[in-house]
């Protein structure tokens, strides 16, 4: 990735048709900063989408883009990626297209650990078939499909992730412009599966379901951002920090019983065991702030690599290493 020689403008494209208010707007923004600064070229940038409101993102876009069947962004990722190994991937899905009819290509896409970076926009709805709860959505909550609320608990992705062996993990607000570049930037220099939770508004059929962290004076309070090799501090003036207890965490105040920096934990995003990395993306309210940033970033081999490298191993082998010659290695007869 060399120095970037572009600017947001030249990853756009068409006009967005989103209702407005919609948090896809925002985060489109966002994703054309962190193209435009990580300074690879649309052309060698591919974006690919599943169905739902946010997959209509592949239509704005200035790249090679293509706008897929419900739930099977991630398998057409792994195809290009595998085909154009040079192509940096983008696989964009909401909370339904990615968990619920998408959810086998998923897990199986962060097992396999293939070099794509997954967005998965989380509204916690069905948006664009007009108001269903999804995969996402909270137990009790009232929806179209559900009008006494639903009696599931909700898949937390990044419980998922984790499961599924996902060596990149991220969370950041679809409206926090800043923080949403540059874990986006972080996604895509990571060798292999990246996955970023966007906690993203529909005004329409869910209005509020992320409201505890909308706000900055919100995510001041609700919040926590995390960086590789520093103290998890938070609060309006980093007043509030983390500690373990026992096998858990628990929120401290600094100066309180003689409590100081130093005792606060230090964030290992490259940590290879996940357990401390696991907690802190399930940290809720009231008791725990969100966690936004990137949470887990550990190297692995990739499934593109590890499968060209067996390739290469297998042809150098073979007496062949095309069609024709596969052809003249049995009896060939000139009809005459």
């Amino acid at each position: 990735m060399s120095e970037s020689k572009y600017t947001a403008a030249d990853y756009k494209g068409g006009q967005p048709r989103w209702c407005p208010g919609c948090g896809d707007h925002a985060f489109l923004n966002s994703f054309h900063k962190a193209l435009a600064e990580l300074g690879i070229p649309p052309y060698e940038t591919a974006v690919i989408s599943g169905i739902g409101c946010s997959s209509r993102l592949t239509y704005y876009m200035n790249t090679y883009a293509m706008h897929t069947i419900h739930g099977r962004a991630a398998a057409i990722a792994t195809g290009v990626k595998i085909a154009n190994p040079n192509l940096t991937i983008w696989q964009i899905s909401g909370d339904g297209d990615g968990l619920a009819i998408g959810g086998n290509h998923f897990i199986h896409a962060i097992r396999r650990n293939i070099d794509i970076n997954i967005i998965l926009l989380n509204n916690r709805i069905y948006g664009l078939t007009k108001g269903q709860y999804s995969p996402t959505s909270c137990r009790g909550f009232v929806s179209k499909s559900s009008p006494y609320g639903t009696v599931e608990d909700p898949f937390r992705p990044a419980e998922l992730c984790f499961g599924a062996r996902g060596r990149f993990f991220a969370r950041c607000v679809a409206v926090d412009g800043g923080p949403s570049v540059e874990v986006l930037k972080a996604a895509a220099r990571h060798k292999g599966t990246s996955v970023i939770e966007v906690l993203q508004n529909c005004v329409i059929f869910n209005d509020g379901t992320h409201s505890v962290v909308a706000k900055k004076e919100d995510r001041e309070r609700n919040a926590i951002y995390l960086e590789h090799g520093k103290p998890m501090l938070f609060g309006a003036q980093h007043e509030f920090g983390l500690m373990q207890e026992g096998f858990g965490l628990k929120v401290v105040k600094l100066g309180e019983n003689g409590i100081t920096e130093k005792d606060i934990l230090v964030h290992d995003a490259h940590c290879q065991d996940n357990t401390l990395q696991l907690k802190l993306a399930l940290m809720e309210g009231p008791d725990f702030p969100i966690a936004l940033g990137v949470i887990r970033d550990v190297e692995a081999p990739t499934y593109n690599e590890a499968l060209e490298e067996q390739i290469a191993e297998v042809s150098a082998k073979k007496n062949y290493h095309s069609f024709a010659e596969l052809l003249e290695t049995n009896d060939t007869w000139e009809i005459k």
